[in-house]
C-alpha cells in the first residue's frame, strides 16, 4: 500500500519520461505487426505489370488550330525576312561582280589593240587627238597630286578637329560641333567646284605667282575641305572607343591632358585614325565634278600644282559626254581607266583592311 501511494505520488513526475517512452512503445508493435517487405518475384511481377492508372505518361496536349496557324504564318515569315535579306546582300555582291566583268571585258578589248607596258609606262595622252598616245601616267600624276594636296589639308585639321571632340570639347560643344562639321560631307561636289573656281583660285593668285586660272592646288584645296568632316568623324569615334581606365590611369600618373590625347588615346586608336585616312585618301583620288571644275582637263606630267591638271575620273567624264563613237578605241580607253582607278582604290582599301587587322586594339 505504501509502495503504491509512493508510486502515484512519483506518477506526474516521472510523466514526460513515460510520454517519450510511449512512441517507443508503440512502434514495436506495429513493426511486429507490418511483417516482412515484398519478396522478389512480387517486385518482378509488378514490373511486368507495368505502371499503374496513375502512375501512366499523360500525352502531350494538342495546341488548337488557332495556334497553329500563327507558329506556321511567323515561320513563314521569319523565313521571307531572311530570304529578302540574303538578296539584298547577294545584289550588292553580284553588282560588284558585274562592274569588274565589265571593265575587265571592255579592258582587254583596249589591250588588244594598245600594248599594256605602253598604258602604263607612257608619259603622253592623246586619245583624242592626232597621233593617239595612250600613256596613263598623267592621269595617275593628276589623280595622285591633287589626293596628296587634300590629304596635307585634311588630315591635320581632320585629326585636331578629332582630338578636340573627344578629349576637349565639353559635351554640349560636341552635341552642336559634330552634326557642323558633319555637314560639309552633304554638300555636292559640283558647288565645291565652283566654289573653288570663284572663291579659292582668286585668293591663291593674289600671293602665289604663277597660278593659273585652273590648277591643281586649289582642286586639292577644296577636295581635302570635303573630305575633312570623313577623317574628323571617323578619328573621333576612334578615340570615343578607347576604354576610359586608361585616360584615368594616364591622369594618375601625372600627364597632362595633351600628352593623354597624344601619347595615350591616339596610339590606342591608331589603327581607327589610319583607317580614315585611308578612306578619305580613296575618295580624293575617286573625286570627279569638283576637281574637272577647279583643276580642268589638261593632261600634263606635272608636279606643280600651279599648272592644270587633268585626273583620271575628269578623262572619264569628258569621253562620256557623248560624242564618242561606241566600240571604239576612245570608248574602250575609259574602262582602261576606270581599271587602273579600281586597282588603285582596291590596293588602298586591302592595305586599310589589312593595317586595321595587324594594329587593332581589342580592350575587355
Amino acid at each position: 500500500m505504501t509502495a503504491d501511494r509512493d508510486s502515484r505520488r512519483e506518477g506526474p513526475e516521472a510523466g514526460p519520461d513515460r510520454e517519450a517512452a510511449r512512441p517507443s512503445e508503440a512502434v514495436g508493435p506495429a513493426s511486429e505487426t507490418e511483417g516482412p517487405g515484398p519478396s522478389v518475384d512480387e517486385l518482378e511481377s509488378e514490373a511486368e505489370a507495368g505502371p499503374g492508372p496513375a502512375e501512366q505518361v499523360q500525352p502531350a496536349p494538342v495546341l488548337p488550330r488557332r495556334s497553329l496557324a500563327a507558329a506556321t504564318a511567323r515561320t513563314w515569315r521569319e523565313r521571307a525576312i531572311g530570304g529578302a535579306l540574303f538578296t539584298a546582300g547577294a545584289l550588292s555582291i553580284l553588282t560588284t561582280v558585274g562592274i569588274v566583268v565589265v571593265l575587265v571585258w571592255e579592258s582587254v578589248a583596249f589591250f588588244q589593240r594598245v600594248p599594256i607596258l605602253e598604258f602604263l609606262t607612257g608619259t603622253r595622252w592623246t586619245p583624242l587627238f592626232l597621233p593617239q598616245h595612250f600613256g596613263v601616267l598623267p592621269l595617275v600624276a593628276g589623280s595622285v597630286l591633287v589626293a596628296v594636296i587634300a590629304a596635307a589639308i585634311a588630315i591635320p585639321l581632320g585629326l585636331g578637329s578629332a582630338v578636340y571632340l573627344s578629349e576637349y570639347a565639353p559635351d554640349r560643344a560636341r552635341r552642336i560641333l559634330k552634326p557642323v562639321l558633319e555637314v560639309l560631307a552633304g554638300i555636292p561636289t559640283v558647288v565645291y567646284g565652283y566654289f573653288a573656281l570663284t572663291f579659292v583660285t582668286p585668293i591663291l593668285r593674289s600671293f602665289i605667282p604663277g597660278v593659273g586660272i585652273f590648277n591643281a592646288l586649289s582642286a586639292g584645296v577644296v577636295v581635302g575641305i570635303m573630305v575633312l568632316p570623313l577623317i574628323a568623324s571617323l578619328s573621333e569615334d576612334a578615340m570615343s572607343a578607347v576604354p576610359r581606365a586608361l585616360r584615368q590611369g594616364a591622369y594618375a600618373l601625372g600627364a597632362t591632358k595633351f600628352e593623354v590625347a597624344t601619347r595615350v588615346v591616339t596610339p590606342a586608336a591608331l589603327s581607327g585614325i589610319v583607317a580614315s585616312f585611308i578612306l578619305a585618301i580613296s575618295r580624293a583620288i575617286g573625286e570627279t565634278m569638283a576637281v574637272v571644275l577647279a583643276a580642268g582637263m589638261t593632261p600634263n606630267l606635272t608636279l606643280d600644282p600651279r599648272e592644270s591638271i587633268q585626273t583620271m575620273t575628269a578623262y572619264i567624264v569628258q569621253v562620256s559626254l557623248g560624242d564618242t563613237p561606241f566600240g571604239s578605241i576612245e570608248y574602250r580607253s575609259i574602262f582602261a581607266v576606270g581599271l587602273a582607278l579600281f586597282v588603285i582604290t582596291l590596293g588602298m582599301n586591302v592595305f586599310g583592311r589589312w593595317f586595321l587587322k595587324r594594329y587593332r586594339e581589342v580592350y575587355a
